[in-house]
């Protein structure tokens, strides 16, 4: 196994694709096992494809990028910058509370990135705001977007570890809600310390409340709808996405009247291109984790880390930092897709529960998406604003802290991860 590994060491090293790294080294493990039948990769690529828990991913895509040409984004923006534009850096306060909204409507952490640093990071930056501050506060808050549901970490997590997906979906909120307030105290402090100025001159006006959240209604509405169908049983979590697309077209078509037949193509087109790279990833990603499994890597692993002193939330703690330090090289989506099989198991034998560490596990991979030398999050809002990845890093030090501090705090409190799952799914 070890050469396997150095393999997909090296073919990241030298650029390729990870799918094509992941693939490269199975296909290692094959030729060094010529007792194995070659058929086994193809097998299970293919069966990978058609297990039905995933068709949810490429509905919630759809739903998202429909959305996103209804005029609903817009208004979600409306929102927040009324609520919070009064505060020092109003705009990088709203870009946060923005991404805690746009959980419910695109589930992923890359395209909230790309579409906030389109439509604010030049605003921001107009309005005094660093541009490398402004880059790390758009990335690092896209983070928050996997957390919320419907996020896609949760269904690959879900799918891969035979745990509940509904109660991952009511269980990332809470956890949300703490990292949102952990970057707006890092966003705050930056503000006064740079002296930004606020988008607002004024504290909305309680009379002026009503219009605003009313503007917001339809947005806010579709998580409610998503919690009550899982907790319900009317719908699974596939059948919730399709759900999820007929929302979006009937916000778009009929209440905003604003999706276009080029709006509903260019949707149409993001979808395939993000489904396309998500389960290309899913299908190579199968022979790997057979490999491992065959060779006892989980086992073999968890006997390493279960014998460090301290109790389960030690080794948790080990577990993430661990992550943290992967999601740098490796992308989040192949991080859950290649972990869970291997984590998961230990944890359990631990006797964590599978949806607390969960949560835990999602944050830690979500991580990487903001972080050098590969965050792609990271890489799409400096490519738009044009920001050096030296500076962004330097100005992501305080937001990564915060994040550092939430998971901790999640590691050693399950009650904040397990509490809305257990009253409402």
């Amino acid at each position: 196994m070890t050469l396997v590994i150095l393999a997909f060491v090296v073919l990241l090293v030298m650029g390729l694709p990870v799918a094509f790294a992941i693939a490269g080294a199975a296909a290692m493990f094959f030729f060094q096992n010529p007792s194995l039948p070659f058929t086994i990769p193809a097998q299970q690529t293919i069966t990978q494809t058609q297990n039905f828990a995933l068709l949810a991913i490429p509905l919630f895509v759809l739903a998202g990028n429909l959305m996103n040409h209804t005029g609903l984004t817009r208004r979600l923006l409306d929102l927040v910058t009324a609520l919070l534009g009064h505060f020092r850096g109003g705009l990088a306060q709203a870009s946060l509370a923005l991404s805690a909204m746009m959980g419910g409507v695109s589930g992923s952490a890359i395209a909230d990135a790309s579409m906030q640093a389109r439509m604010l990071g030049p605003e921001m930056i107009a309005r005094g705001v660093p541009k490398a501050h402004t880059a790390a506060i758009l990335s690092f808050g896209s983070i928050l977007t996997p957390i919320i549901p419907p996020g896609i970490g949760m269904i690959l997590y879900g799918t891969i570890g035979q745990v509940s997906i509904g109660q991952l979906f009511a269980a990332g909120i809470i956890p949300a809600m703490f990292l949102w307030a952990a970057l707006a105290a890092a966003v705050a402090i930056q503000a006064r310390r740079g002296d930004w100025a606020p988008e607002r001159a004024r504290r909305l006006a309680p009379r002026e409340l009503p219009g605003v959240l009313g503007a917001g209604f339809w947005a806010l509405l579709f998580p409610v709808i998503l919690l009550l169908g899982l907790r319900s049983g009317l719908f699974t979590p596939s059948e919730i996405g399709a759900l999820a697309v007929i929302y979006a077209l009937l916000v778009g078509l009929v209440v905003f009247r604003e999706l276009s037949a080029r709006g509903f193509g260019m949707a149409m087109s993001d979808t395939l291109a993000d489904i396309g790279s998500v389960m290309l990833l899913i299908s190579v990603s199968a022979s790997l984790s057979y490999a491992m499994i065959l060779e006892r890597v989980p086992e073999t692993l968890a006997g390493y880390i279960a014998g460090l002193p301290g109790g389960m939330e030690v080794v948790m703690l080990v577990a993430v930092l661990g992550v943290i330090l992967a999601g740098f090289v490796i992308d989040a989506t192949v991080l859950i897709i290649m972990l869970t099989p291997i984590l998961l198991p230990m944890m359990r034998s631990l006797g964590a529960d599978p949806v607390h560490f969960g949560i835990v596990f999602i944050i830690a991979a979500s991580v990487g998406n903001s972080t050098p030398p590969v965050g792609a999050a990271m890489y799409s809002v400096c490519s738009i604003l044009g920001c050096p990845v030296g500076s962004y890093a330097r100005a992501s030090v305080l937001l990564l802290l915060a994040i550092a501090l939430v998971t901790c705090l999640l590691v050693f409190l399950p009650g904040i991860v397990l509490f809305l799952p257990s009253v409402l799914i």
